[in-house]
């Protein structure tokens, strides 16, 4: 089992900051957030490098905050701008960070890394089966195994993990139950340092509900995932593969992006009920993590509106476009995790 750590000190995470403050510097909520990417210097040495992503995570702030008070609601969230290199990432966004909340499919995250911590372990493989029968799918739900018909059948573990984290099927996490139990998988989030991020056990022991977070930890589990404190890399970059795939959530933060722009972005939303969640990792075209961002938002207009209409919905993807113009100039940190060059197809 994993030696638990202090993920704080693992990750380097910086001062917190409120939302529309950044490292102690006010951010009024009437700062323009739109300007062009261009406005926003050069990354330099130094103390001048420093400065230059103070002023981005400040901006940074000013788009959080004018379209969480445009979408109306409660917002949860977190978001980070990564430090110049060796340095601590900039806390941009710090809204109700730890308070603890339904996470829904943004947790599937974790049950993915619990799954592929057994991997690591030699517990589980990629290629043994599971077997789907008539009564394990969810019906109406999310994702493609309801869409099937044809059970019983049987699919490879790999399988459950793509559709999982892509499509985010309903059903790929009951058959994630069958290899990791509720209550193994929550000791395994626990010994990782991931208290908060569990999920909620019900009387059959291979079945639960996605459960609870909070947006400072699901950040943080972000943050070591993409730099190698949670998983080998081989199972890291499964599971970034799928969430910057093309089929990966794009209706949020990815939906006003070029397909190579959404390449560089690896997501998970997670929605219920009138909540609206979204949580991921923006990359630089080198592949170094840029942005990291927890956003949970509930209480908007629309709660039988699970589309691209919702108000959070809306403000995420004008989120995102603005995040990664402002964001241009500036290089990530840490490992770089390079995208899969998408190869449409036209059969054959």
């Amino acid at each position: 089992m994993t030696t638990r750590m202090n993920r704080r000190a693992a990750l380097g995470l910086g001062t917190v900051a409120t939302a529309g403050t950044v490292l102690g510097a006010a951010v009024p909520a009437t700062a323009d957030p739109g300007r062009a990417a261009s406005t926003v210097a050069a990354p330099l040495d130094g103390d001048a490098a420093t400065s230059d992503r103070d002023r981005v995570a400040a901006r940074i702030a000013a788009i959080y905050q004018r379209e969480r008070t445009r979408a109306g609601g409660n917002w949860q969230a977190y978001v980070s701008l990564a430090g110049p290199a060796g340095g601590a990432p900039l806390v941009a966004v710090s809204e109700s960070a730890d308070r603890r909340i339904e996470a829904y499919s943004v947790n599937k995250i974790a049950v993915a890394v619990a799954v592929l911590d057994k991997v690591d372990r030699g517990l589980l493989t990629l290629d043994q089966r599971v077997d789907v029968t008539a009564a394990i799918v969810v019906p109406g739900g999310d994702g493609i195994f309801s869409l099937d018909g044809a059970y019983p059948s049987s699919v490879t573990l790999g399988h459950v993990l793509a559709n999982l984290l892509t499509v985010s099927d309903d059903t790929a996490v009951r058959l994630c139950g069958l290899v990791c139990p509720a209550a193994e998988l929550n000791q395994i989030l626990v010994t990782k340092g991931f208290p908060n991020t569990q999920v909620q056990p019900v009387a059959n022991p291979n079945r639960f509900y996605l459960g609870t977070s909070t947006p400072r930890e699901t950040h943080d589990l972000l943050r070591a995932l993409v730099g190698g404190a949670l998983l080998s890399a081989a199972s890291t970059e499964i599971v970034l593969r799928l969430l910057r795939s093309p089929v990966a959530f794009t209706d949020g933060i990815r939906r006003e992006m070029s397909s190579a722009e959404r390449a560089r972005i690896a997501t998970k939303a997670g929605w219920f009920a009138d909540a609206r969640h979204e949580a991921g990792v923006i990359f630089d075209t080198a592949g170094a993590p840029l942005l990291t961002y927890a956003l949970f938002a509930d209480g908007q207009a629309g709660a039988d509106d699970f589309g691209a209409t919702h108000p959070a919905v809306q403000a995420r993807a004008r989120m995102g476009r603005r995040f990664l113009d402002v964001t241009g100039r500036l290089d990530g940190t840490g490992t770089a995790h390079r995208a899969h060059r998408y190869r449409p197809s036209n059969g054959g």
